[in-house]
């Protein structure tokens, strides 16, 4: 036998070692995709820089790009007038790869060069978009990519005559294209603050084409992929649909109604009867999980601020633009109260038994999203010293992938913007990739430890 060379036992062990699960993969390619995006940020033409009395630092980069990649429009400085065309064209290039997600831009790709897609990278897929089996991957790969390019250009054709009107025919198709884009994939990036610094759609609060068509291009991106290919099969024959799709459906409807009734008859009691309607259903359907607004949240009451909170950590649905702990995890969680309360066996949701094992993982997902929401709120008030009512709904905003705030992102500390990076990509890439990710599998196969009861309750 031919010896081994030095460089063979060196390229053995680097193979051995960087033998990553998929979980990890994931993480990796987005968080190569960041630095990528912040590193192409700090390029001298792709901000204003000192002409606009503006210093982008390199955490100031990678936080604009983690909040794009992430999908979710926290910013530092005002995108309009930080970035020049060039960055704004970063921008939503890392906010459409965010919202397709790194692995199905990536398959994508490999497909188009006529390469063989094996079993990992179709593994690898399944993962990322959460597909409930691993045939059909390829197939499904080219119906999101159409689907997404379907809805992104009647987005840009709708919001094209009211943009072109404002800003001209070539700055306002821009305008267009970008913002449905970025509301599609529930980005919440928007370029007017050109007059007045973050004042997102404000400006067009009153307007119903406008509003609508931001709202459509949010709820069909957050209501996930395998969700559009149902309705496609079955057209409106609801009873073919899955079950998970009319649980996602059910759920999607009920968490914009039912926020929208109560700003309708709290909030917005003053505003003319048109743009208190538009107003409401806006500010429902936005922290799921947009980032848009048309209204200061400042001006909120505590009660809605928490309503606010609730929806943004609930999210959109699975293998979809939005981020969240996601709606199915929520229906999960309210069929096994319910199932509690009541003391039936099983927990049900949308006619069809949850297995013990879902409830565990949604269990873990929601106890997860709560620590981190909770304990980056406190660290954040503790370090900058502000209220921590600000702090919970910042928090909330990130970890959701949201984009909302109530005014204390450009004052955050060093320390305080790494937590907000951290929570933003975690939240976008998912509870599940982040537990599978960070720990191995620890099944006993058919060895299980001794039965205990414990006193709960």
């Amino acid at each position: 036998m031919a010896p081994v060379s030095i460089r063979e036992r060196i390229l053995g062990f680097i193979r051995q070692k960087l033998h990553f699960t998929s979980f990890q993969l994931i993480l990796y390619g987005f968080m190569l995709v960041i630095l990528m995006g912040a590193l192409f940020l700090m390029l001298p033409f792709a901000s204003y820089g000192a002409s606009n009395g503006i210093h982008i630092s390199f955490l100031d980069a990678l936080f604009t790009a983690t909040s794009a990649t992430c999908v979710t429009g926290l910013v530092v400085t005002d995108t309009v007038r930080t970035w020049t065309p060039f960055g704004q064209f970063i921008l939503i290039s890392l906010i459409q790869v965010g919202g397709m997600g790194v692995v199905t831009v990536a398959i994508a790709l490999f497909v188009m060069s006529g390469k063989k897609i094996g079993l990992r990278q179709r593994s690898l897929m399944q993962e990322s978009i959460s597909a409930p089996c691993i045939g059909g991957i390829v197939k499904m790969t080219g119906f999101i990519i159409k689907g997404m390019i379907l809805f992104e250009f009647i987005g840009t054709l709708l919001l094209a005559p009211v943009m072109i009107r404002d800003f001209g025919i070539v700055k306002g198709i821009w305008y267009a294209l970008f913002h449905s884009i970025s509301a599609f994939c529930n980005a919440g990036f928007d370029l007017m603050g050109r007059e007045i610094p973050y004042s997102s759609l404000t400006a067009y609060a009153a307007d119903p084409l406008v509003n609508f068509t931001i709202m459509s291009l949010i709820i069909i991106g957050g209501i996930g992929f395998f969700t559009w290919q149902d309705i496609y099969k079955h057209k409106l024959n609801v009873k073919m649909y899955s079950m998970q799709t009319k649980a996602i459906l059910k759920l999607t409807l009920f968490l914009i109604l039912m926020p929208a009734v109560i700003f309708f008859f709290t909030e917005y009691k003053s505003l003319p009867l048109g743009e208190r309607v538009l107003t409401s259903l806006f500010q429902s359907v936005t922290p799921r999980t947009a980032g848009f607004n048309t209204t200061d949240y400042s001006t909120f009451s505590d009660g809605n601020i928490l309503l606010t909170i609730m929806l943004m950590l609930t999210g959109g649905a699975s293998g979809s633009t939005a981020g969240g702990f996601k709606i199915t995890t929520f229906g999960v969680i309210l069929a096994a109260a319910h199932a509690t309360f009541f003391r039936y066996d099983d927990v049900v949701l949308s006619g069809r038994r949850i297995p013990h094992k879902t409830i565990r993982m949604a269990s873990a997902i929601l106890m997860m999203y709560l620590i981190l929401f909770l304990s980056g709120a406190v660290l954040i008030s503790a370090f900058d010293e502000l209220p921590l009512r600000e702090c919970l709904f910042e928090t909330a905003s990130a970890i959701g992938t949201v984009g909302l705030t109530m005014g204390i992102t450009t004052k955050l500390s060093s320390i305080s913007k790494i937590i907000i990076i951290v929570l933003m990509f975690l939240g976008r890439v998912g509870g599940l990739t982040v537990i599978f990710a960070a720990t191995r599998d620890n099944s006993t196969g058919g060895g299980r430890v001794p039965e205990g009861n414990i006193t709960i309750g």
